[in-house]
């Protein structure tokens, strides 16, 4: 699998402000054998972890099977969603009316972002930049992955510890490329 090499300078500034050396992923990107053209389609979760950066020990935060799509589109957007397998339903049954404990069942097995992304070629880098996401704290940030590409499985990586549970951690998630929807 091709990764940015650890000691690789990386810029992981989770900056709200555009980037300039990043190209955008729309239509004038789209050379052959581009790590955009490699991107683009439908991806399904195959494993999330996170690793806490002072202790090592590595969490499944979405248990061993969870589920989501990441779709990367030709004019440059992205939506990724990841949830656990094991979500329970609602007691009453209502979206907007849901006990407390619902809601915090829910929003604590569910991750989801949209918004353009941009690919650094040289770098082996996608930006995403959460114009709407579930975490609201995300929205209108610019989050770096580093990519790792193996045929039709995907591993990205978070360029820089984030706040995950009360620690700093790392987090990875590999993706197995969808087949066409017939």
């Amino acid at each position: 699998m091709k990764a940015a090499p650890p000691d690789r300078e990386l810029d992981v500034s989770n900056s709200t402000k555009p980037r300039t050396d990043l190209a955008p992923a729309g239509p004038a990107q789209t050379a052959a054998g581009s790590l955009r053209d490699a991107l683009i389609g439908v991806w399904r979760a195959v494993a999330c972890t996170e690793t806490d950066v002072a202790t090592g020990e590595v969490i499944l935060p979405m248990g061993r099977r969870p589920q989501g799509l990441l779709l990367y589109s030709a004019d440059g957007y992205m939506s990724a969603q990841m949830c656990a397998a094991d979500r329970r339903h609602f007691a009453g049954g209502d979206l907007y009316r849901g006990a407390p404990e619902d809601y915090v069942a829910a929003s604590v097995t569910y991750i989801a972002y949209s918004g353009p992304y941009y690919v650094d070629e040289a770098r082996g880098l996608v930006e995403h930049e959460m114009e709407v996401s579930f975490f609201p704290n995300w929205k209108g940030q610019r989050q770096l992955r580093i990519v790792g590409l193996d045929g039709d499985q995907l591993v990205l990586t978070t360029a820089r510890p984030t706040l995950f549970n009360g620690a700093l951690k790392t987090a990875s998630i590999t993706w197995r490329r969808a087949p066409p929807n017939p």
